[in-house]
């Protein structure tokens, strides 16, 4: 954490010009013994002070004291970790109270603060009551606006749009939601092979596969989301919901998402088992809640983002572009752990609570808690 930190800064300063304390006490009007002090840091210069100071030494008041509302890359990697071990090992509040104290300080720092806000989205469920989870995520929500209306980033004002949508819809606020979004048309195409046409004619062809990896990447994952909500919708019509389900293993299957991205191909085993059951398909339920077990339990930690054979520059764009690099959105402890309370907490899977096959996943699921 940055702190002001005028004495150093005083000391260097004054070192540089290469005059003394006296000097600059009789520039000032005052005597010695108060700039020894100031440099000491045993007390600091009246708040009218401080604009002589920073003229005389030609920089500009933040310079002068120290003070730096901004937090680079890895700064934001470093305290997004930290804040997710806190929310995993001490209690709820003292980690939330922490992420309070900390945009107080950075609040002009809207990378950050987007960054403090998806903290308190992923962390919501373990505050203790779905009320103080509504509160949680209202403060995020009020970040996210924050994000969206003062940064110039036009990509970060898109995502903190889109995170926007997700506390109001959590919040179940749709028509806020509608209203929001505008029901507008995705745009016409994406802008990757253009960029990647102008690194081949400069020569960079490296560049140009790594843009083109990195467009496919994500248009991959959501295609994969957008099959994923389909089939949400799709739960009054077996034939449509059997094939999307189909379809998005399909493509899971051809890019190997159950090792490229497992995170995201347990959240479609969930959803296709969470559809069947709606449907009273309790075998196919079963079927796709083993598979989540099974991909679960698997040999997937830590779940972070990288590339793989065919995506072989990947890694590079995600270290580069993704604000917290590979970094999961949450601890891995409290990844297992709603792994497992996602299965035996919802409210579609309640009937399959004394089934011999969903009660053997339960054993293995809390299994894979342990093993953390």
């Amino acid at each position: 954490m940055k702190e002001i930190n005028l004495g150093r800064i005083l000391v260097d300063n004054r070192r540089k010009m290469g005059i003394t304390q006296e000097a600059l006490a009789n520039y000032l009007g005052i005597s010695t013994a108060a700039v020894s002090k100031w440099e000491t840091e045993a007390t600091y210069p009246d708040i009218q002070m401080l604009p002589r100071l920073a003229a005389y030494f030609d920089i500009s008041i933040d310079e002068l004291i120290g003070y730096e509302p901004q937090l680079d890359k890895a700064e934001i990697q470093n305290w997004y970790r930290r804040l997710s071990e806190e929310f995993a090992s001490v209690s709820f509040d003292e980690a939330a109270a922490h992420c309070r104290e900390l945009t107080k300080k950075y609040y002009s720092c809207y990378p950050f603060l987007f960054q403090i806000a998806s903290l308190l989205v992923n962390y919501s469920p373990l505050s203790g009551s779905a009320e103080k989870s509504e509160q949680i995520i209202e403060e995020a929500l009020d970040l996210f606006r924050r994000v969206k209306k003062n940064t110039e980033d036009a990509e970060f004002a898109k995502a903190a749009l889109q995170m926007e949508a997700y506390c109001l819809l959590a919040l179940r606020r749709p028509a806020e939601v509608l209203r929001l979004l505008e029901l507008k048309p995705p745009a016409a195409f994406p802008a990757e092979p253009l960029l990647a046409s102008a690194c081949q004619m400069t020569g960079n062809i490296r560049e140009a596969k790594k843009v083109l990896q990195a467009g496919i990447y994500q248009q991959l994952l959501s295609l994969i989301e957008l099959l994923s909500s389909y089939m949400g919708v799709c739960a009054d019509d077996p034939d449509i919901f059997a094939e999307s389900c189909r379809r998005l293993e399909t493509v899971a299957d051809a890019f190997h998402l159950d090792e490229l991205h497992p995170g995201i191909l347990l959240s479609c085993y969930f959803a296709m088992a969470q559809g069947w059951a709606v449907l009273g398909e309790t075998e196919n339920a079963l079927d796709a809640l083993e598979k989540y077990t099974s991909l679960a339990s698997d040999d997937i930690y830590p779940l972070k983002l990288h590339g793989d054979s065919f995506f072989n520059l990947l890694d590079d764009w995600i270290s580069d572009t993704l604000e917290l690099g590979s970094y999961p959105p949450r601890k891995e402890s409290v990844i297992r752990r709603s792994i497992t309370q996602a299965l035996t907490d919802h409210p579609a899977f309640a009937d399959f609570s004394d089934h011999p096959r969903f009660q053997e996943m339960v054993r293995r699921l809390n299994y894979n808690e342990e093993e953390t």
